[in-house]
């Protein structure tokens, strides 16, 4: 295939002298720009004959094409990049699955939660009961009654249903008893009072350490130190004398006048009201059985 050129389009010399046409378009530009192509007479002709789809009347193109370089419409950059988020329904489908799973906190659960806890002051302190695990022990402390005039209350705390010191988790077990005594303590006494310690039938392996009741003793309000009257101990053991033997030094001597000793529930019942006292079963039965000794 023969291609003409006519003379001066096309040539070297022309494309040499042509400016080099610009490889970026300013589209930002205050003033609109008319840029001129000018577009070449190319003859591709098998027989030049007239009429031939390759003549030159066939291939007539203008000579110049005008541009408006301002009137070109050009993508926005956020519509060259849009994005669309197709998500996938077995994905959807799975998160569902995965939210029914989680079952609601129902009224009736919080209610369980807040009876397995208990949220407490002492010391101007906020602590924590496990109520729970205290639970089979809870009867260590009680209320027995008044004395004298007034609201003067008698504390009764029985050894006997303190926790054996075998159990794996005695130390949390007894944290948390003496948390609930105290607290309980506080709610319990509106003015004087008294503690009734019941210490019999109680095996060596569940009376506390004299830690614990250093700890119980250094925890107890001034208010509550101040305003107990006596401390009665009934049926005192050689070991609980020698525990409040030792620690005599390191407690008031006004704390000291308050203990008093009792050996029978008898000898009790010539000191305080009987009325409102839960005596332990176990408690009565050693205290018959230290009354048939001669």
């Amino acid at each position: 295939m023969d291609i003409h050129f006519e003379e001066g389009v096309l040539s070297p010399s022309a494309a040499d002298m042509r400016p080099e046409p610009p490889n970026s378009l300013d589209l930002n530009g205050s003033h609109p720009r008319r840029i001129k192509l000018t577009a070449p007479n190319i003859n591709l002709s098998l027989d030049q004959s007239e009429g031939s789809i390759l003549s030159d009347d066939n291939l007539d193109s203008p000579d110049e094409i005008d541009i408006n370089v301002d009137e070109l419409d050009t993508p926005d950059e956020a519509d060259s990049f849009e994005y669309t988020n197709h998500e996938d329904p077995t994905a959807n489908k799975s998160s569902g699955q995965e939210s029914e799973s989680i079952p609601e906190y129902t009224a009736e659960e919080e209610r369980e939660d807040n009876r397995l806890w208990r949220t407490v002051v002492i010391g101007e302190q906020e602590q924590r009961i496990d109520m729970k695990v205290i639970e089979p022990y809870r009867r260590v402390i009680s209320h027995g009654g008044y004395y004298g005039d007034g609201l003067n209350a008698i504390i009764v705390f029985a050894a006997c249903f303190l926790p054996d010191s075998s159990r794996a988790d005695y130390h949390y077990v007894m944290e948390n008893l003496f948390l609930y005594v105290i607290s309980t303590l506080e709610l319990m006494v509106a003015e004087d009072y008294m503690i009734v310690y019941l210490n019999g039938a109680t095996p060596r392996r569940k009376m506390p350490g004299l830690g614990w009741m250093k700890k119980c003793y250094q925890m107890i309000d001034r208010r509550l130190r101040k305003n107990l009257k006596s401390f009665i101990i009934v049926h005192p053991s050689w070991f609980i004398r020698t525990i409040l033997a030792v620690t005599r030094p390191f407690i008031s001597s006004k704390f000291s006048s308050k203990i008093k000793y009792v050996t029978s529930l008898s000898e009790l019942s010539g000191l305080i009201p009987m009325d409102c006292i839960h005596i332990p079963e176990s408690i009565i039965n050693i205290d018959m059985k230290l009354k048939e000794k001669p």
